[in-house]
């Protein structure tokens, strides 16, 4: 029952003590020594009801009032954000070399020099996109293309290609506490990015628990905190400054001994040192393989905006801790969406996820064909 329907049922119960207590309000008026009652003729009759006519009309609004929330239309579903919305930015900074491209007749060497710079400016990066150049220069050759528009779409193919060998799947195991670490530095929207992930998986109809293992920033635990509200799911939490990986093994004890299916721990984002963070972010690793956990995915989560310093995080990470996955955050909001063929081709770490804007639903599965499309749209 909604806020409507007990708007109504208030309603109803006030007419009905009116209705009762009227009257009796008006005799003993009438009955006080010095007051004259106004003449009964001026008044509309009054009905008075006996406590079981009050209850049955009550009753009666009550069924209105639950009928009119049945027949309330279901809230829409929300509506998945597509790519070609989102990747404006992108989009801009590529429309003009491309367009530049289909202008000329032919394909010279200034052609070339225009979708080079275009890819780099893109944040592509210059090993990938002189590798992805060398393939296209072959490929011309070979399958004797000669308009820009047949070049172009060639080059659509071949960054499809490039991006589609991967498993993006979060990886599940039925049998017990599945642990998902998410790693990066401080600011890429880690924290939001576990309670997003926790939404959709409950969605899906998993259980979920979340850590805050980045005891050493108070505000992390406290923003997990609001996420774990949120979603309404439990939250463990140490001491500021204490044992993160203590902390993820205690969410994985508590995880098995309730039956919850996934772990979604939090994790420093920076130290002293780089050595202590990548030192610390393997111990958790390894703490969490201990019974009854087992890590089943490792996702580092990547400010898309940073363009190349995000490559460089991504290998700093990937070999502290055996990265399985990437989280583009932000991808919305920058021109520099070349970076996810960067991070792939480079590093051969599948993009599984990536923030298309501020809402749970904008965190969405990485589409390939989709992406590569809407950047030539």
């Amino acid at each position: 029952m909604d806020a409507f329907a007990i708007i109504i049922i208030v309603f109803a119960v006030a007419v009905v003590g009116f209705a009762l207590v009227a009257p009796l309000r008006r005799r003993r008026t009438a009955a006080r020594p010095g007051i004259e009652a106004p003449p009964e003729a001026a008044r509309p009759p009054t009905t008075v009801l006996t406590p079981e006519q009050a209850a049955a009309e009550a009753e009666a609004v009550i069924e209105e009032a639950e009928a009119i929330v049945e027949e309330a239309p279901p809230a829409p579903p929300p509506v998945k954000p597509r790519f070609r919305d989102r990747l404006g930015k992108a989009r801009s900074l590529l429309a003009g070399y491309v367009g530049s491209v289909l202008s000329r007749s032919t394909i010279d060497d200034e052609t070339w020099d225009e979708l080079e710079e275009a890819l780099v400016r893109a944040d592509v990066g210059v090993a990938a996109t002189t590798a992805l150049l060398e393939d296209l220069r072959g490929r011309v050759k070979a399958e004797g293309i000669t308009s820009p528009q047949e070049l172009v779409d060639a080059l659509k193919d071949d960054l499809k290609k490039s991006l589609a060998p991967a498993d993006r799947g979060l990886r599940y195991e039925p049998g017990g506490p599945n642990v998902w670490l998410f790693v990066g530095v401080n600011g890429v929207g880690k924290t939001t990015s576990i309670g997003k992930v926790a939404h959709q998986q409950q969605a899906e109809g998993r259980s979920v628990i979340l850590a805050a293992g980045d005891t050493f920033r108070a505000a992390a635990a406290e923003q997990l905190d609001l996420w774990a509200h949120r979603v309404e799911a439990p939250l463990v939490r140490g001491a500021e400054g204490g044992d993160p990986g203590a902390v993820v093994f205690d969410a994985i004890e508590r995880a098995a001994a309730r039956g919850i299916d996934l772990v979604l721990a939090d994790t420093a984002g920076r130290l002293h040192t780089k050595t202590n963070l990548m030192e610390e972010l393997s111990k958790i690793r390894r703490v969490s393989e201990r019974p009854p956990g087992r890590v089943t995915e490792v996702l580092l989560v990547i400010d898309a905006t940073t363009g190349q310093n995000g490559l460089v995080q991504a290998r700093q990470f990937a070999e502290a801790v055996d990265v399985t996955g990437i989280v583009l955050t932000k991808l919305d909001g920058t021109a520099k969406g070349g970076i996810a063929l960067a991070i792939q081709t480079e590093l051969t770490i599948p993009i599984k996820l990536v923030g298309l804007g501020e809402t749970v639903e904008d965190l969405v599965e990485f589409d390939p064909d989709e992406f590569v499309e809407a950047l030539f749209e």
